[in-house]
């Protein structure tokens, strides 16, 4: 929910009229406001039109694409970092991510559109339809909805990168008569949500979002609010990413911000330990079913979980590099706090975006500081020490981490802890191990390039 929503307000302090003093300083010619008005508390939803329910889950993974064995790898501890194969590397300092190795689109797109698609449109359909299915929502179902009640929000943070490659390539070297003329559909961000739509003949809101690896998040965040406004039941959001091609890999390299932990690619990814020398890249998708909580009990849908609220801030400093002192995070989460009607005390799990890189982890760390003034009952951990950084697609396969974490009670290990840095401590990060913890408000961060920041927040379903 926005700022301007209707739900009802616990507590008003004279509209922010005891805010703090506004100051600010010139640095190299940015001004900087040092403090920001107190966050005030709302009630908790409980009109069933606007109580957003998760219904469905879908994902293709380096675990494969069943959400309940790719949990259960998570709780293993099980890597899935190895040596790329996809093409070669020899002139690359990264030579591993976390790739995804012969996908079965499961019979979920023909046979022609699977040899010519990008894998980027292939994982979001398949994961698209997976969340579906889950949902109780086969091709029948679909057909007795409103399809015009019926959204899609599938975003990417790059699009289809491999038929970017390739269509230049065409171009440098044969002409542009030689570009296929599926070049810009398939290369644009938008298109796996709208195949799906095209698909299933839902008419409802559909959009892509692009905030690089917020991407999914910021979706969720959309799609509740899409909801919540009256403008569709139903919809299906998340993030696909696709990016493990010379390409991809090359840029990331140019950023300086891949990991070169060639001698040991499953232990490359290292969140908060002190050895990281920064990120894995990961590639797949994470798509839910978010549903209101009238139209799911009217069609008597089965409940993963609860849907309580979101936020999205930005924090306007660089490309690249976060906040050192973590201000636009941990805004970010109190307004996420703030949209779900509950207290920071509500929350006992964060499934941190944590990407293994130098200034983000420890940015992050001072943001959930600011926020959680107590952290002794709180897990945090990193997903991506598992299965790398899935750019636009992390949240989405993240969400589906932290309703497993609530669903099963357990909460995954975070991999590669060995020597964390000193600002972690108190934190129970999940060190090596997996452990049992009942789950009463999870919180799921992920940030982007540009200083997009995201935090949404699932809880146990409760009647």
């Amino acid at each position: 929910m926005n700022i301007t929503s209707t739900n009802p307000v616990i507590s008003l302090t004279s509209k922010c009229a005891n805010r703090d003093n506004l100051t600010s300083k010139s640095n190299h010619g940015v001004r900087r406001a040092k403090s920001r008005c107190a966050v005030i508390a709302m009630a908790r939803e409980t009109d069933p039109k606007k109580r957003i329910v998760v219904t469905g889950m879908g994902l293709c993974s380096v675990f494969g694409n069943d959400y309940n064995k790719f949990y259960d790898k998570l709780l293993a501890g099980t890597s899935g970092v190895a040596p790329i194969d996809r093409f070669d590397t020899s002139d690359f300092p990264t030579k591993f991510a976390a790739q995804i190795r012969n996908f079965d689109s499961e019979g979920y797109i023909d046979k022609k559109n699977d040899r010519r698609l990008d894998d980027c449109l292939r994982y979001a359909l398949v994961s698209g339809n997976k969340a579906l299915e889950d949902a109780g929502l086969d091709a029948a179902h679909c057909e007795q909805l409103d399809k015009q009640r019926v959204g899609v929000l599938v975003g990417s943070g790059m699009g289809g990168l491999t038929v970017f490659q390739d269509g230049v390539k065409a171009l440098v070297e044969k002409g542009p008569k030689k570009i296929t003329p599926f070049f810009i559909p398939y290369a644009i961000t938008n298109m796996g949500g709208a195949m799906l739509a095209i698909e299933k003949g839902f008419m409802g809101p559909n959009y892509s979002i692009s905030t690089a690896c917020a991407t999914a998040n910021y979706a969720f965040h959309a799609a509740a609010n899409h909801i919540r406004n009256g403008d569709a039941d139903i919809m299906i959001a998340g993030g696909s990413e696709a990016p493990i091609i010379p390409v991809g890999l090359g840029g990331f390299v140019a950023c300086r911000a891949l990991s070169q932990n060639n001698d040991d690619p499953q232990g490359a990814s290292r969140p908060w330990d002190k050895s990281r020398d920064g990120f894995v890249m990961g590639e797949g998708a994470g798509v839910l079913v978010m549903e209101s909580l009238e139209s799911a009990q009217k069609r008597g849908a089965r409940i993963h979980a609860e849907y309580l609220g979101g936020a999205i801030t930005c924090d306007a400093h660089h490309m690249t590099d976060p906040r050192a002192d973590g201000l636009g995070v941990s805004t970010c989460i109190e307004l996420s706090i703030k949209d779900a009607g509950i207290t920071v005390n509500d929350i006992n799990y964060i499934n941190a975006h944590a990407t293994s890189t130098l200034v983000g982890d420890v940015a992050e760390v001072n943001a959930v500081r600011k926020v959680f003034k107590d952290v002794a009952n709180v897990k945090m951990n990193a997903t991506k020490s598992m299965i790398g950084h899935c750019l636009g697609a992390a949240g989405g396969m993240e969400a589906v981490a932290c309703i497993m974490a609530i669903k099963t009670g357990m909460v995954h290990p975070t991999l590669n802890q060995n020597d964390l840095e000193p600002i972690v401590e108190g934190i129970d990060t999940c060190a090596n191990e997996k452990k049992a913890h009942k789950v009463t408000a999870a919180i799921s961060n992920s940030f982007g390039f540009g200083g997009h920041n995201s935090c949404v927040i699932f809880a146990p379903f409760e009647a």
